[in-house]
């Protein structure tokens, strides 16, 4: 698929980790201008992007903080010119944890809610209310995770709550369709970046998916190119 996204604005959050970095990367190579609410105070080290012209950080943003979502999208719509809008909004940003059900306490669970479901939540609602601006339509994409689509024992925190970034993915399609939003998702397996293999330095890390070719897989969900697919909830494992 052929991804332009030249003049275009597009948020990314979770933009300065590992699968956040090659995200940006390629829509700054497709053309896009952006935007990365950052939960730190200050940018991490290896994200080689912060000083590039089309890219934009704020820093001191919590995804799960209703108030602070909202003013970042507005903030956001503030700089795109008149007449345009909001074309995408990707959301990468979310939490993992995992334990067995009785070592898992109710605040754990309500912890993996805010981080993963409710920062979507609030990032799709305040998305949509700047595309509905403009009125061209736009895309969102999330990130689900394969144990929300197949049973996974010992996370479950981590699955309850991506398995409603699924529902919420799948429920907004239906909602915005009419509008020329697409709302799709990816639910990865464990992805190929250095805090995965530290951690399991055993694993054959050639079958997981490597961080590109899920950002290439991400874009074209995202890409104005795509006119049909709506509603997905993509696996994409790789050979893992």
């Amino acid at each position: 698929m052929a991804r332009s996204f030249e003049g275009r604005t597009v948020v990314v959050t979770g933009g300065t980790g590992s699968l956040g970095c090659a995200v940006t990367q390629a829509l700054v190579d497709a053309g896009a201008v952006v935007h990365i609410p950052v939960f730190e105070a200050t940018t991490p080290s290896a994200f080689e992007l912060a000083a590039h012209e089309r890219v934009h950080l704020r820093h001191g943003v919590d995804l799960s903080e209703e108030p602070q979502v909202v003013d970042y999208y507005a903030a956001v719509g503030a700089t795109i010119g008149d007449g345009a809008g909001l074309w995408a909004s990707i959301h990468l940003a979310g939490g993992f944890s995992m334990a067995p059900l009785l070592e898992t306490s109710l605040a754990e669970l309500e912890r993996m809610w805010r981080m993963n479901l409710a920062s979507c939540f609030l990032c799709c609602r305040e998305a949509v209310r700047l595309m509905r601006g403009a009125g061209e339509g736009g895309r969102l994409v999330n990130v689900a995770a394969r144990p929300a689509l197949i049973p996974t024992a010992g996370m479950v925190a981590y699955a309850t709550a991506k398995a409603g970034v699924a529902a919420l993915s799948s429920a907004l399609a239906e909602e915005l369709a009419d509008e020329g939003i697409w709302v799709n998702a990816i639910a990865p397996s464990v992805f190929d970046t250095p805090a995965n293999r530290a951690a399991m330095p055993n694993a054959d890390h050639a079958r997981w998916p490597s961080t590109p070719a899920l950002a290439a897989a991400i874009a074209e969900l995202a890409s104005p190119a795509n006119r049909c697919m709506r509603g997905a909830v993509v696996p994409v494992y790789g050979r893992s």
